[in-house]
């Protein structure tokens, strides 16, 4: 019992580490961004990868997140005689909150593991060493075209994923539950603001930031072995995930007092 403390100071302080390490990074990709012309071949390739080979799943996320909103939606204001109200709250759900979480989560499942299992393996094979006796920074090479590509990419992969899942929802809503569509729509047009979807675009950009980042981290500091190249991926998910829940409800406090919604 007497141990518990200490490890549990241990846990706070190695997170706080963490923290530090990565903020650190923030600021040394920054400066990179400030110094160099990021290689447009590399910003590419890793957008590539982050934005396109991640439509699928992304997109059958928004899809299935909108159907379940709508069905649920309808279940409960149907008891109330509010059919038509279950399209502005799929709408403003999806814009503001479902659609950048559940792509965040799901662009860290997906390629913040890649980018720690990546970095990870080349930081054990010594690439990462050869690299620095060449002169090149492995921020300038390495974790630059990666934060831009996410930083660009997940913006528009939740847009597609919010647009997916109102669309989702109006099929269910209208074809299989006889929401009167026109309604539906009018409902969507009326209490739909602009400012929920600007919500949703600057959670997604910093929550690419968060996954890149995270992602970055582990895989530049990761043990050596197999051992810790699989530990850094587990870790990157982790903690990019539960980043990501903290951070939206900071995020959702601060943008409805900034835009007033």
């Amino acid at each position: 019992m007497a141990r518990m403390p200490i490890l549990l100071y241990q846990r706070v302080q190695a997170g706080l580490d963490g923290l530090g390490e990565q903020a650190q990074l923030l600021g040394e990709t920054i400066g990179s961004l400030r110094r160099h012309r990021p290689s447009w071949k590399d910003f590419i390739a890793q957008l590539h990868f982050v934005g396109v080979k991640s439509q699928t799943v992304v997109v059958t996320t928004g899809a299935a997140t909108g159907m379940v909103l709508c069905a649920q939606t309808y279940f409960q204001f149907h008891k109330f005689k509010m059919d038509t109200a279950t399209g502005a709250v799929v709408s403003v759900g999806m814009c503001s909150e479902l659609g950048p979480v559940l792509a965040g989560l799901m662009l860290a499942g997906r390629v913040g593991a890649a980018m720690a299992a990546e970095l990870g393996t080349m930081k054990v094979t010594e690439q990462i060493d050869a690299l620095r006796a060449l002169a090149t920074h492995p921020v300038d090479f390495l974790v630059v075209p990666r934060v831009l590509a996410t930083v660009v990419a997940a913006p528009l992969l939740t847009a597609q994923s919010v647009v997916i899942g109102i669309v989702a929802s109006y099929v269910i809503g209208v074809h299989l539950l006889g929401i009167e569509g026109a309604y539906y729509l009018a409902n969507i047009q009326r209490y739909t603001n602009p400012h929920h979807v600007v919500m949703g675009l600057i959670k997604a950009v910093i929550f690419g930031a968060i996954i890149a980042l995270v992602g970055c981290h582990k895989g530049l500091n990761c043990q050596q072995g197999a051992e810790g190249v699989g530990h850094a991926t587990t870790e990157t998910v982790v903690t990019a995930s539960i980043s990501i829940l903290v951070v939206n409800f900071f995020l959702t406090l601060f943008l409805s007092r900034l835009f007033n919604v």
